[in-house]
């Protein structure tokens, strides 16, 4: 019965909501869709008009919200589970636009017990049952360049607290080996971190240094904007990535 309510329901958002043809023509060029098939774009559609049928958008600091906004915010979020499922986003239903960057400001518990006050200015932040929040200023200024992207990157957080909390390692698939994940993930960060502490030049982002939660998600932005420099300076990772994502960005661009 669940089955058939849920397939009832997926026919009846794809027959009754649309996103402006225009608007989606002009978005699938977006730089992290480079090599995508037909079939691909296809079925990224039908996650986009189901992406945005069942979560709310919502604007901040008087943001006026579009409808190519949403379908931008909406089609970098679907492209990571354009081969697994919907359902991982399921903890959550809404997300928060501001205009730019915007302050965080909370409390936390460490694990002595000290509370600590949280003061800082983000371009992201996720939370496990949400909001997710964007600056849209940061959206626009993705580029190939810059191997940037702040929607993957806060899409991608949301992933990996699946899994035991913001630790770098999401919920892997069956045919994945966690302790293969964790060797290969580790020994990459204990290195990342001595470049980033002896002030060397890095490939990616630094802030990907800030926790192995922050690299997992500074990864997987690469994974998918810059896929070549990810399989250029860490083919391990990159494999990995391409196990849980289920995607090869790598392939789909050489035949682009």
């Amino acid at each position: 019965m669940s089955w058939h309510l849920n397939h009832w329901r997926f026919d009846s958002v794809l027959k009754h909501e649309a996103i402006p043809e225009t608007i989606w023509q002009k978005l699938i060029h977006l730089h992290c869709l480079k090599g995508l098939n037909s079939e691909e774009l296809k079925h990224l559609h039908e996650l986009v008009l189901m992406f945005l049928h069942t979560k709310v958008i919502n604007n901040a600091h008087g943001l006026e919200i579009t409808d190519e906004m949403r379908a931008t915010i909406a089609i970098q979020a679907c492209l990571p589970i354009l081969n697994l499922d919907l359902e991982y986003y399921d903890n959550w239903i809404e997300i928060i636009v501001y205009p730019g960057e915007f302050i965080l400001d909370y409390d936390y518990v460490d694990n002595i017990g000290i509370v600590h006050r949280n003061h800082k200015i983000v371009s992201g932040e996720t939370w496990f049952t949400g909001p997710i929040i964007l600056s849209w200023q940061d959206i626009i200024c993705t580029s190939e360049f810059n191997h940037r992207n702040i929607v993957i990157h806060e899409f991608a957080h949301t992933l990996d607290m699946l899994h035991e909390g913001a630790n770098g390692c999401p919920p892997l698939h069956a045919n994945m080996s966690a302790s293969a994940w964790r060797n290969i993930f580790s020994r990459h960060y204990a290195s990342f971190c001595r470049q980033t502490e002896a002030e060397q030049e890095t490939v990616i982002d630094p802030y990907a240094a800030e926790s192995p939660a922050e690299f997992f998600a500074v990864l997987s932005e690469v994974f998918f904007e810059s896929p070549f420099t990810l399989k250029q300076h860490m083919p391990s990772i990159y494999e990995q990535l391409a196990l849980f994502y289920r995607q090869d960005p790598f392939k789909r661009w050489i035949n682009a």
